[in-house]
């Protein structure tokens, strides 16, 4: 079973509301290579309703806000790769390319993107103060 984007695939399973919301800055791939899918997967088999929010735009407030708010937490990560490995070469220049964005462009990742994606959830969720736990290789 693939992990909830949207709220059809949330009715779809009869869920009303999610526990987990895994923010990340990779596409979603339901694959034991993409870290959110396992972590995701891993939850829901034990009884947890998780849903996903694949690279969301940080310029507009729609992306962030189509899952609602978590009734335990938010779970933020930047991805497979560092968001400033991934846009930027060694000597600074904008990478074109991006491995984990559909179409292989560099144009949906923000720069240091767990903290981008935090201040989005804290921006549009100012009175439901659920935890935000970040993770990956930008959380260490």
């Amino acid at each position: 079973m693939f992990l909830p984007t949207t709220r059809e695939e949330m009715n779809r399973l009869g869920w009303n509301s999610l526990d987990i919301i895994l923010v990340s800055g990779d596409s979603y791939v339901d694959s034991s290579y993409n870290g959110s899918a396992v972590i995701g997967k891993y939850l829901l088999k034990y009884g947890f309703k998780v849903g996903i929010i694949a690279q969301p735009d940080i310029n507009s407030d729609e992306d962030i806000k189509r899952l609602g708010t978590p009734n335990l937490y938010w779970a933020i990560s930047a991805g497979c790769v560092d968001s400033m490995v991934a846009n930027y070469t060694a000597t600074r220049k904008k990478r074109q390319k991006d491995d984990f964005t559909p179409g292989g462009l560099n144009n949906r990742r923000p720069d240091r993107a767990t903290i981008s994606y935090t201040n989005l959830i804290k921006k549009n969720f100012k009175h439901t103060p659920k935890p935000i736990i970040i993770g990956g290789i930008e959380g260490m």
